[in-house]
């Protein structure tokens, strides 16, 4: 018998058709043999921590539900990460400079209970307690989950999600 737990991926676009990007990025991760259990609504959100103007972003949180014991094992974190990076890329993500506006943004913020800190991993994501952008959306799928390291419930962290003042605001197409 296998045990199920849970991986979230914080999802942002904000160049091109950002809902579109959005839906590919869903589509890919299914490709991946990822399951995705969950979807918070999509929020439309201002960049934050960018000097110069940027077009709004479309964000929002999927909930994999992964399966340990299973037959096939899970991804790893860092296997996750890889998979999210190539969905990333197969979808025209530029790194030429950080903050910069992007066709997708695919951040993997918590697997589960680890904990990792390596040159290419940080879980959970080093920045997600401190960004509305990413909480409003999690505490719709996860509100009483605990941060692991701080031991604040998502809600709780949203509420306190200072110094962030960012607007972030449920999206509804025209």
């Amino acid at each position: 018998m296998s045990a199920t737990f849970h991986a979230y991926v914080g999802l942002g676009s904000n160049l091109g058709d950002r809902a579109g990007n959005l839906l590919l990025a869903l589509r890919g991760l299914l490709d991946a043999n990822l399951r995705v259990a969950r979807l918070s609504s999509v929020y439309e959100t201002e960049p934050v921590g960018v000097e110069t103007a940027q077009p709004l972003f479309l964000n929002m949180v999927a909930e994999l539900a992964l399966d340990a014991g299973a037959s096939s094992a899970p991804p790893s974190p860092e296997q996750l990460l890889a998979r999210l990076l190539r969905i990333e890329y197969a979808l025209g993500r530029q790194r030429d400079a950080p903050l910069a506006p992007r066709t997708i943004d695919l951040d993997l913020l918590l697997y589960g209970d680890a904990l990792a800190a390596t040159e290419y991993l940080t879980l959970p994501h080093p920045r997600l307690h401190l960004r509305r952008f990413v909480l409003a959306p999690l505490c719709e799928l996860a509100p009483g989950a605990l941060h692991p390291t701080l031991g604040r419930t998502f809600g709780e962290l949203l509420a306190a999600a200072a110094p962030d003042k960012s607007a972030v605001r449920l999206w509804r197409p025209l």
